[in-house]
C-alpha cells in the first residue's frame, strides 16, 4: 500500500502497526494465495480454507494458546476474523497442518518482514557501524530441552528425548530489531558452522556480522573477508598470533594488525586487527577485519559486540514470552509451522517496541518488552491506541524505564596512531589444519 511522502510511514495507516496486531496480520494473510481447486482434483474440496488455517494459527500464538486443540476449538466454535465457524474434527486440523507444509508461512514471514522493515526506516538505529550496509548478529538456539514437555516423547528414554525437535539458526537485524533469516535444523547437535556461510549470504555484501565464539574459525573469518563482509569477534583463548603492525600500544591497551595462527599447521589467509584493553580487572580482546581504527575505534568495537546480546533477547522473546517453550506436536512439519507463526508475531512485537522508542525519543532497551506484551492487548481491547498510551504514560507506569544493560566502556582513540605501511603484506597462503568450516 503506497504511503504519502508528506506523512511519516510509521504514523500513517495505524491499523497496520498500532490499533490492533490482528488487523495487521489479517491484511497480510489476505494477500496470501487462497485455495484454488485443481480442475482434475477428485473428491470433496477441503472444508477448512488454508487462509483460515493460517489465520487461526497466528491468533493462537498471539493469544497464548498452548495446543493444537486450542486451534481446533477456535476454528470450530469461535470463528476467526471474517471466517465462519467450521464443522471439523480435531483430527482434521491435525491432518491438515501435517500436509500443508511450511511454504505459505515462510512467504508470509517474508512479506511481514519486508513491510515492517520499510516502515521502520525512520526508527532504525543508524549509529551502529554507519559504514556497513547492514549490521546483523548470527547465532543458534536449541529447542531440544522443550521436547521433554511433549506427551508423545515422555515415554522415550532420556537419551532419545533430546533428538527432537532440533535448533534454530538465525540472522538478526540489529538496526531494525527484526529477524532477517531463520532456519530450522532437525539435528540439535549439528555444528552451527556448517550453515554459517549460507546464512551469511542472506545479507548484502558490505554488511557487518557479529557472532560468538561458537563460530570462531580461521576459515570462517577468511571466507567473510574474501566475500566482502565486515566482521567483529572475540579472540578465543590460547589462539596463537603474530603481531605485524602496531597502531598504538600503551600499558594494557593495544591496537594493531596480526596474523591469526603463528605456526604453519594452522594459519589464516588475511591479517586482522587485534584490539585489547582492560576495564577494571577485566581484559577485553576483540578481532576484526575493519583495519582502520578511525573507522571503528575500540569503544565502537566493544559496543558493537555487546549488541550481539540482542539476538539472545530475541530468542528469549520467542521461546519464553511467545510460547515456543511448549511445542504443540512431535511432527517436524507442525513444529516448523509453530516456529514460523511465533516468528511472525515476534516481528510485529519488535516493530511496535521500536516505534514506541522512536516516538518517545528513548533508547530501544528502555521500553520493557515483557510489559509491552502483557499490556498491549489491555489498551487495544479498550479501543485505545496502545503505542500512543505507551508513549504518553510509559514513564509514569514503568513501561519506559532506565535500561539495565551494562554500560560498555573502552579507552578513547589516542590523538596519534601509526598508520599502516603501504608495503605491509596482509594476505598469505592459509592452512586450516583439516578444518574447513
Amino acid at each position: 500500500m503506497p504511503v504519502s511522502d508528506s506523512v511519516d510511514p510509521l504514523i500513517e495507516d495505524k491499523t497496520r502497526l498500532v490499533n490492533d496486531i490482528e488487523v495487521f496480520l489479517s491484511e497480510q494473510v489476505s494477500l496470501m494465495t487462497p485455495d484454488v481447486p485443481s480442475p482434475r482434483s477428485r473428491g470433496r474440496p477441503p472444508i477448512l480454507p488454508a487462509l483460515a488455517l493460517w489465520s487461526g494459527l497466528l491468533v493462537c500464538v498471539l493469544r497464548g494458546f498452548k495446543s493444537q486443540l486450542d486451534l481446533w476449538r477456535l476454528l470450530r466454535d469461535k470463528g476467526i476474523w471474517s471466517f465462519p465457524r467450521f464443522a471439523i474434527s480435531d483430527q482434521a486440523v491435525y491432518a491438515r497442518l501435517a500436509r500443508a507444509g511450511t511454504a505459505p508461512l515462510e512467504t508470509l514471514l517474508c512479506n511481514v518482514t519486508n513491510v515492517l522493515a520499510e516502515r521502520l526506516q525512520p526508527a532504525m538505529d543508524k549509529t551502529l557501524a554507519p559504514f556497513a550496509t547492514e549490521v546483523v548478529a548470527l547465532d543458534c538456539s536449541t529447542l531440544d530441552s522443550v521436547s521433554r514437555k511433549l506427551p508423545a516423547l515422555r515415554a522415550l528414554p532420556n537419551k532419545d528425548k533430546g533428538l527432537l525437535p532440533g535448533k534454530l539458526q538465525a540472522v538478526f537485524d540489529l538496526r531494525r530489531q527484526l529477524w532477517r533469516s531463520v532456519r530450522f535444523t532437525p539435528d540439535p547437535h549439528q555444528n552451527e558452522k556448517l550453515e554459517a556461510r549460507e546464512l551469511a549470504t542472506t545479507v548484502p555484501k558490505g554488511s557487518l556480522i557479529l557472532a560468538d565464539l561458537g563460530y570462531f574459525s580461521f576459515a570462517w573469518f577468511d571466507w567473510l573477508t574474501e566475500n566482502g563482509y565486515h566482521w567483529v569477534s572475540r579472540l578465543r583463548g590460547k589462539t596463537s598470533y603474530e603481531v605485524i603492525h602496531t597502531f598504538y600500544h600503551k600499558g594494557s591497551t593495544f591496537d594493531g594488525m596480526i596474523w591469526l595462527g603463528k605456526y604453519r599447521a594452522d594459519r589464516s589467509a588475511y591479517a586482522v586487527r587485534l584490539i585489547t584493553f582492560k576495564v577494571g580487572k577485566q581484559t577485553f580482546t576483540y578481532i576484526t577485519n575493519v583495519t582502520d581504527p578511525n573507522q571503528l575505534p575500540p569503544l565502537a568495537v566493544a559496543r558493537l559486540y555487546a549488541r550481539r546480546w540482542d539476538i539472545e533477547m530475541a530468542f528469549n522473546l520467542i521461546k519464553t514470552h511467545l510460547g515456543l517453550h511448549l511445542l504443540w506436536s512431535a511432527n517436524p512439519v507442525v513444529i516448523q509451522q509453530q516456529i514460523l507463526a511465533v516468528l511472525i508475531i515476534s516481528q510485529v512485537i519488535q516493530a511496535l517496541r521500536a516505534e514506541i522508542a522512536w516516538r518517545a525519543n528513548v533508547d530501544l532497551f528502555e521500553v520493557s518488552l515483557p510489559l509491552l506484551i502483557r499490556y498491549f492487548p489491555w489498551y487495544a481491547d479498550d479501543g485505545m491506541d496502545p503505542v500512543e498510551a505507551f508513549v504518553e504514560r510509559g514513564r509514569e507506569l514503568g513501561f519506559i524505564r532506565p535500561s539495565r544493560r551494562t554500560k560498555v566502556k573502552a579507552p578513547p582513540l589516542p590523538p596519534y596512531i601509526t598508520p599502516l605501511p603501504p608495503d605491509l603484506v596482509v594476505k598469505r597462503k592459509p592452512r586450516y589444519a583439516g578444518r574447513r568450516c
